[in-house]
C-alpha cells in the first residue's frame, strides 16, 4: 500500500503562486510514476501533470504547460507540483496520484482510473 499525503493548497490572487506538494509512504518512492490531477465542482477529475519515476520526463497538460512544472525528490519521497501565473480556471481540488505498472512514455498516463493510489486532496482557490 501507498498512502500520498497533499499540502500546499490554499487561496491565492490571480497571477499568483503556489506549490504543492505530496508525500508518499509504504513502497519504495522511486518506483512509482507520479501525477497530479485537479477536479472543479461538477467536473470530471482532469490530468494536469505526470513524472517518471526517475525524473526526467514529464508531461503536462495543454492548460498549464508553460505555468506549471512537476518535480520529484526520491530521497524525500516527495513530489511536487509548482504552479505561476495561476487564473481562476485553475480553482480546483488537486490530487496527487501514484501507479507501480504505468509507463509515463506511452499513452495513458493520463487516464485517472489506471492510477492505484490517491491523496486526498488539497483545495486550490484562484480569485480574480
Amino acid at each position: 500500500q501507498v498512502q500520498l499525503v497533499e499540502s500546499g493548497g490554499g487561496l491565492v490572487q490571480a497571477g499568483g503562486s503556489l506549490r504543492l506538494s505530496c508525500a508518499a509512504s509504504g513502497r519504495t518512492f522511486s518506483t512509482l510514476a507520479m501525477a497530479w490531477f485537479r477536479q472543479a465542482p461538477g467536473q470530471e477529475r482532469e490530468f494536469v501533470a505526470v513524472i517518471s519515476r526517475n525524473g526526467r520526463t514529464t508531461y503536462y497538460a495543454d492548460s498549464v504547460k508553460g505555468r506549471f512544472t512537476v518535480s520529484r525528490d526520491n530521497a524525500k519521497n516527495t513530489v511536487y507540483l509548482q504552479m505561476n501565473s495561476l487564473k481562476p480556471e485553475d480553482s480546483a481540488v488537486y490530487y496527487c496520484a501514484a501507479d507501480s505498472v504505468i509507463y509515463v512514455g506511452g499513452s495513458y498516463y493520463s487516464n485517472p482510473r489506471l492510477y492505484d493510489y490517491w491523496g486526498q486532496g488539497t483545495q486550490v482557490t484562484v480569485s480574480s
